[in-house]
């Protein structure tokens, strides 16, 4: 099955919307995890009527609802709403040291206090409304006009309500789904890719997902029910205990103790999120029909149940118990799993594994087009899969770091709609590095601002302006390209981010131990060689010396070619950094300007064919 659609009368809807039933709003946000979260509030901060809308009674996604209050990741790039967040959390615990408590993430807080500080930034928002405890039962595109017109339900009863764009930040993409967008599910083959890493054959396993504990420590032994189908053997080698006499990994056998502190959260609290032998579980949930998925998420929890209490019996952690009052859950665990994987749709462009390694010599210059950024390795999890299928070992796999381009936000052929989450348009080796909350924070954001745009203008999101987009971003503390070694109060930055948007200057990404990096060198010299790259942008010559270093006085003859009015100040004959050349190339010629398409090809009037 590649599609779940839940119809609803075309009747019943335009009669409805004739009555004037429905709602309008500019955009309607679906999923309120972590990129339905940055979505609506970027929107509605754009000054675009928002609605949220979420199934569970918390917001936040993974970062709250599923217990993954531990961030992988971006830890030097906190870009825009992701920024943001760490801000937030840094003033309620005090200072960024605070944060460090377990040994998995620089980052790490109790769910419910993440779960405040969303509630607070959503609700300070005048244009957006946040409906919990709502689900999205049909969506059907407004033929002949524009938007779309979806109902929705809550405590037993239904609205509808119209929007003109429609942003899926759901875990699955089971709104894209809903609405007939096409999408890969599972791990594609090196040959569909050119993923040298990728599987020989495409498959349709999906990584493993878990239903995350938060537990708590009491100064004494607690009781804890034995669970049903318990058997220490099914998670004999978590640790070096007793029971792990033939270790399938032993170059990853840490003590109890360990595994213990890897999730700890502030104050008393623990997170068990164990990849090795614990309660990572597989279940491919995209496509299952819902009363299948309630089935996974049972199966998925009493895993989680039968590990707590391995921890508990065997491993002498008898003062744990499953935090009480943290979840509105009748067994206190959190509200939903964590989805590692689902449903990724055909975008306009695909992101792949070579495009991340090399964006300067990808056949299209998408690198022109980013809007988010990333730092972690490839990451997958397949412990938990046991099927005949031999998987790739994906553990950690290096990469630089890398920008997301615009145009796997947008699917082909359906206007008013945009996806973000863990629905967008990547391979799945990619989704090991674009799957982590300070991307999925990003990707929102970025989907937040191309919609409120759409909105502005009267355009769709395959039409986005990028340029107009990317300016947004910038505006909202975000980075379009990952340069490490510039400061984001520097008054470089964002000439710098602009000038390396154009391609005239840039980044060197490499991978350095557990550090994926890519550096502008601000204050290196900048070449002439480099500088060659600006007439070409504009499509002239430029009568330069050989090689050697860039004066004020070469980009003065390239300046005036280009602008006959601007002027290069200083002593000709001073050599330029490239944070300088930046500077007076952003200020002087404004090449971030000239518009581009979701591609990064210049647009002229040779070019503005339709997408």
């Amino acid at each position: 099955m590649k599609s779940i659609h839940i119809p609803f009368a075309a009747a019943a809807l335009a009669i409805a919307a004739q009555a004037g039933a429905a709602e309008h709003v500019d955009i309607l946000v679906v999923g309120g995890g972590c990129s339905g979260v940055a979505a609506a509030v970027q929107a509605a901060r754009m000054g675009c009527s928002t609605r949220l809308v979420e199934e569970l009674p918390w917001i936040g996604g993974m970062l709250t609802a599923a217990g993954v209050s531990a961030t992988d990741g971006n830890y030097s790039l906190r870009s825009g709403f992701w920024g943001e967040f760490v801000d937030s959390l840094t003033a309620v615990y005090g200072s960024s040291q605070a944060l460090r408590t377990g040994w998995v993430s620089n980052i790490m807080f109790d769910p419910g206090e993440a779960h405040r500080i969303l509630t607070a930034i959503t609700a300070a928002e005048p244009r957006l409304t946040v409906s919990r405890n709502t689900a999205l039962q049909s969506l059907a595109h407004n033929n002949g006009r524009r938007g779309w017109t979806a109902t929705l339900s809550h405590d037993g009863k239904t609205e509808q309500i119209e929007a003109d764009i429609v942003i899926d930040a759901t875990e699955l993409a089971d709104v894209a789904a809903m609405v007939g967008i096409p999408y890969d599910l599972g791990m594609e083959s090196r040959h569909q890719t050119g993923e040298d890493i990728a599987p020989e054959k495409a498959n349709g396993i999906v990584q493993d997902m878990t239903y995350v504990a938060i537990l708590e420590a009491h100064d004494h032994p607690v009781a804890m029910d034995r669970p049903d189908g318990y058997d220490p053997a099914e998670f004999a080698c978590c640790s070096r205990n007793a029971h792990c006499t033939n270790p399938t990994e032993p170059e990853r056998m840490w003590r109890p103790d360990q595994m213990l502190t890897y999730g700890r959260l502030p104050g008393r609290r623990y997170m068990i999120n164990w990849p090795i032998e614990g309660n990572d579980y597989y279940a491919p949930m995209a496509d299952a029909t819902p009363a299948d998925r309630e089935a996974a998420i049972h199966r998925a929890k009493q895993r989680t149940l039968r590990f707590v209490y391995f921890m508990h019996h065997e491993l002498g952690m008898d003062t744990l118990a499953i935090a009480d009052g943290l979840y509105p859950s009748a067994d206190g665990l959190p509200l939903m799993p964590y989805h590692r994987e689902g449903r990724r749709i055909h975008g306009l462009a695909r992101v792949t594994l070579p495009y991340i390694e090399h964006p300067y010599d990808y056949p299209e210059p998408l690198y022109r087009t980013t809007i988010a950024v990333g730092d972690y390795p490839v990451d997958q999890h397949h412990s938990r899969y046991d099927g005949a299928e031999s998987l790739p070992d994906l553990h950690f796999h290096p990469i630089p770091s890398w920008g997301l381009p615009a145009a796997a936000l947008v699917p082909a052929g359906t206007p008013d709609f945009i996806v973000a989450e863990k629905g967008i348009s990547v391979s799945n080796i990619v989704n090991g590095t674009t799957r982590l909350q300070p991307v999925t924070l990003q990707t929102g954001q970025a989907a937040g601002a191309m919609a409120a745009l759409c909105c502005k203008e009267g355009y769709s999101p395959e039409a986005t302006d990028i340029r107009a987009l990317q300016g947004a971003l910038l505006e909202a503390g975000a980075y379009l390209l990952p340069f490490a070694d510039i400061a984001t109060t520097d008054a470089a930055f964002k000439p710098l981010q602009r000038i390396g948007a154009c391609g005239l200057l840039q980044g060197e990404g490499r991978s350095e131990g557990w550090t994926n990096i890519t550096r502008i060198y601000p204050d290196s010299a900048m070449t002439l060689a480099e500088a060659r790259r600006l007439p070409e942008y504009y499509g002239i010559k430029a009568d330069l010396p050989g090689d050697g270093l860039l004066t004020r006085g070469d980009l003065q003859k390239i300046a005036g070619a280009i602008a006959p009015a601007a002027k290069v100040p200083g002593d000709p004959d001073a050599i330029l950094t490239r944070a300088e050349y930046a500077c007076l190339t952003d200020s002087l010629l404004d090449p971030f300007q000239l518009p581009i398409d979701l591609f990064g090809r210049q647009i002229t009037p040779c070019n503005t064919k339709k997408l």
